[in-house]
């Protein structure tokens, strides 16, 4: 298309789009309308942003939580006051068989999955010299193999259907390093590592796959550190703020819908300029 009718073609749009009407419209239109998604670890923190925003444009939810269960059926009666189906599960993602069962039940629940989030995750910071090999190994099982288990798990039913996007949740030290996470580090990694060679394998049946690696996000944990803590790791962020779980939400939100039809195989570092 030259050059000067695809400039024509946008100026409509913003024409249509900036009409009152059609930008209610607009601002209205929901991404993922009669979606299923699935979201790991989603009774607070990141994944519960993920599940919130998830449901505000129209995906019906199924979620994990692991001990949490007041948290998790407040947020289940959230989503469901918005108008979509949302059901909580306790679950072990990290168990290979629990993650099946899981699946299981939410294709029983939920007739069909069309998104998997794989959020669950832990730390066991120390510096290496003290680090057991307990929590080594405790960090890898969340953070990890918990990535293999759920999308195992919900491999044969995008297959079938031949479409699927999964997006796991890595972070920035999974892409730079920190010393003293040396368990953390190597998981998140992994989890790159894990998204592209999927994306490889599954791209001919339209299945994507995709990473999202946060930054410093600001959640109820972060709360609890001292606050010139937290001032100084937003100081040494170029746009001088920590990054709230919407901010990563609405990456998910991208990555999930049909506006990255064309995506896969990616990172996306949602973390403020900070791996700039």
């Amino acid at each position: 298309m030259p050059f000067f009718a695809l400039q024509i073609l946008l100026n409509a749009q913003i024409i249509y789009i900036c009409n009152s009407k059609n930008k209610n419209e607009y601002l209205n239109m929901k991404l993922l309308e009669g979606k299923v998604a699935i979201i790991t670890g989603a009774s607070r923190g990141i994944g519960k942003g993920i599940a919130e925003v998830f449901a505000k444009h129209g995906a019906n939810v199924a979620f994990t939580y692991s001990s949490s269960a007041a948290s998790a059926e407040a947020l289940e009666a959230e989503l469901n006051s918005l108008g979509v189906k949302a059901k909580g599960y306790q679950s072990n993602a990290a168990d290979f068989n629990e993650a099946q069962a899981f699946v299981d039940a939410v294709l029983a629940d939920f007739g069909t999955v069309d998104i998997l989030i794989n959020n669950a995750g832990i730390t066991k910071d120390n510096l290496l010299m003290r680090m057991s090999e307990a929590d080594f190994d405790q960090v890898i099982d969340v953070n990890l193999k918990s990535v293999f288990n759920m999308t195992k798990a919900i491999q044969k039913t995008f297959l079938k259907q031949r479409a699927g996007s999964i997006i796991n949740i890595s972070s920035v030290v999974g892409v730079s390093g920190n010393a003293g996470q040396t368990n953390y580090a190597a998981s998140k990694a992994g989890a790159i590592g894990f998204t592209k060679s999927v994306a490889l394998e599954l791209g001919s049946r339209n299945i994507r796959c995709n990473a999202i690696a946060p930054g410093f996000i600001e959640t109820e944990m972060t709360a609890k550190l001292p606050e010139d803590v937290v001032k100084g790791w937003r100081d040494g962020i170029p746009l001088k703020r920590g990054g709230t779980t919407e901010d990563v939400a609405n990456a998910c939100l991208f990555l999930a819908s049909d506006m990255s039809a064309y995506v896969t195989g990616q990172v996306l570092n949602v973390c403020g300029g900070m791996l700039t």
